[in-house]
């Protein structure tokens, strides 16, 4: 029986560990049948690495989304090692230290900005970039921290990742009629790198202790990695504009 990916080309940012849920969609994706390449920044030479722990070989191209040269660039890389794109998987997301940690009130807007471009522009800039490969559609997914909530500690992550959310469904709206699906995943707290940069990560991550339904595990990022191979197959033929939540249900729970 072949994989719900076979025969899908597929472009996975933002493999830094192991532990991110970005290696284990990566790691899936392969599973399924897909072939993959993988973008980094700032250090390629990480997530080379780290591929190499991933079922078979990988290209890894270097991309900085805020680069207008590296975008304007990544096309022709990425043809020509598969010839055409399916699918894209963002998973990029970057605050200054100032910009996290209880300083909301006192963030700079250099800091704001740097998130804002990083975290959430960056999405579009992406799918943008890969357009020229998508000639017969595909299916575009990000991750997101559910934005309806003021978290402890995350602070301009947060409103990032509310202009996250808006970008994809106006993106969903606009690629719509070429075919291209846009969605994301609401992933509850993973203790990857990312999660690790945020001051305070475990006041933020305790709340899942409380109120999760399902049992949440934050050294799993299994269950998120697995919700984008979903959204990347073919098995959501019209869900568009969609944010999907594996966080253990806490997002249905009242305090």
């Amino acid at each position: 029986m072949s994989g719900i990916l076979e025969g899908k080309r597929i472009l996975i940012t933002g493999v830094l560990m192991e532990s991110s849920i970005a290696f284990h969609a990566a790691k899936q994706a392969q599973e399924q049948g897909a072939e993959i390449i993988l973008t980094a920044f700032p250090r390629p030479t990480l997530t080379e690495r780290i591929a190499k722990k991933l079922p078979k070989p990988t290209k890894v191209i270097e991309l900085d989304v805020t680069n207008e040269e590296h975008l304007a660039r990544l096309a022709d890389l990425v043809g020509e090692e598969l010839g055409g794109l399916d699918g894209v998987v963002h998973s990029i997301g970057f605050a200054p230290q100032d910009a996290l940690g209880g300083n909301f009130l006192n963030t700079p807007f250099e800091s704001v900005a740097t998130a804002m471009h990083v975290s959430a522009f960056s999405l579009k800039s992406l799918t943008m970039a890969c357009l020229p490969l998508m000639q017969n559609g595909g299916s575009v997914v990000g991750l997101t921290f559910d934005a309806q909530y003021a978290w402890p500690q995350y602070d301009w992550m947060g409103p990032a990742k509310a202009a996250l959310e808006a970008t994809n469904r106006y993106m969903a709206r606009d690629l719509g009629k070429q075919n291209i699906r846009c969605n994301l995943i609401s992933a509850g707290p993973i203790g990857s790198m990312a999660a690790k940069s945020i001051p305070g990560f475990g006041d933020l991550a305790a709340v899942w202790d409380s109120r999760s339904p399902l049992e949440w595990d934050l050294t799993d990022p299994e269950p998120a990695g697995k919700g984008i191979v979903a959204l990347l197959s073919d098995w959501f033929p019209k869900t568009t504009g969609e944010i999907i939540h594996v966080d253990g249900g806490l997002h249905a729970i009242g305090a």
